[in-house]
């Protein structure tokens, strides 16, 4: 996994609800933790649901470093960030992976680091995740305007696409390579150079795809997968 992003310090992951931006962070933070010295930072601010503070003990256990807003996995309903949170430009790591909320809502909580990040942004690297099988995100145009107004509220250009196109155990190698398709013609019409299919090791291997791939494995389970199953 490592290769696909390089010696990136500071990975950025955003993407629409569903679009498997939380797993492929988990999943980023895990393994980097084998090797480096980790942290992972929960910048989802808006959806309380599926977030990466849900596996802070695990996370811990295996080495990563886990920062959280204040009140996440709490009832109380407004995050705040804390401000140990800046510490991460600071502070020695060789990897800081942010999971970021990924409308134009949740990038504004990444916008407020823009001064860290422009002065270190040669070390960062912003993925934005998408899933074709998700509402919001079937079609390029949407995607685009996703893509776009992430960029002008988060106030990072976004370097890579990830086509995470799954309907998590229904999932086929169809569907990943409609997604591919999607997915690289937005990047094409956005400029953006680098697009990286995501998926179960088992699907991707039955796939004819262009790009090249990062196998995930799955933590997170999403309510609306329980209950289609």
């Amino acid at each position: 996994m490592k290769e696909c992003f390089g010696n990136a310090r500071f990975l950025v992951i955003t993407g629409n609800y569903g679009s498997g931006k939380t797993e492929i962070s988990l999943n980023l933070a895990f393994d980097a933790a084998r090797e480096e010295k980790t942290t992972l930072v929960d910048l989802d601010i808006v959806n309380p649901y599926f977030r990466t503070g849900e596996k802070a003990e695990e996370l811990k256990a295996a080495g990563v470093r886990v920062l959280m807003p204040t009140y996440a996995m709490t009832t109380v309903d407004i995050p705040a960030l804390p401000a140990e949170i800046q510490s991460v430009f600071e502070v020695p790591s060789d990897r800081v992976i942010f999971d970021v909320g990924g409308d134009d809502t949740g990038a504004a909580a990444l916008g407020r680091y823009y001064p860290s990040f422009m002065a270190r942004r040669e070390q960062t690297l912003v993925a934005l995740a998408v899933n074709c099988m998700r509402p919001l995100t079937m079609e390029e145009d949407d995607i685009i305007d996703l893509a776009q107004r992430i960029e002008a509220r988060g106030r990072l250009k976004i370097d890579l696409m990830i086509n995470n196109t799954n309907l998590a155990d229904r999932t086929t190698a169809e569907m990943v390579e409609r997604g591919e398709k999607t997915v690289l013609a937005c990047a094409a019409r956005m400029g953006i150079g680098r697009v990286i299919t995501a998926g179960k090791r088992n699907v991707l291997e039955n796939c004819r795809l262009k790009t090249e791939t990062m196998d995930i494995e799955r933590y997170m389970v999403p309510e609306w997968m329980v209950e289609a199953e």
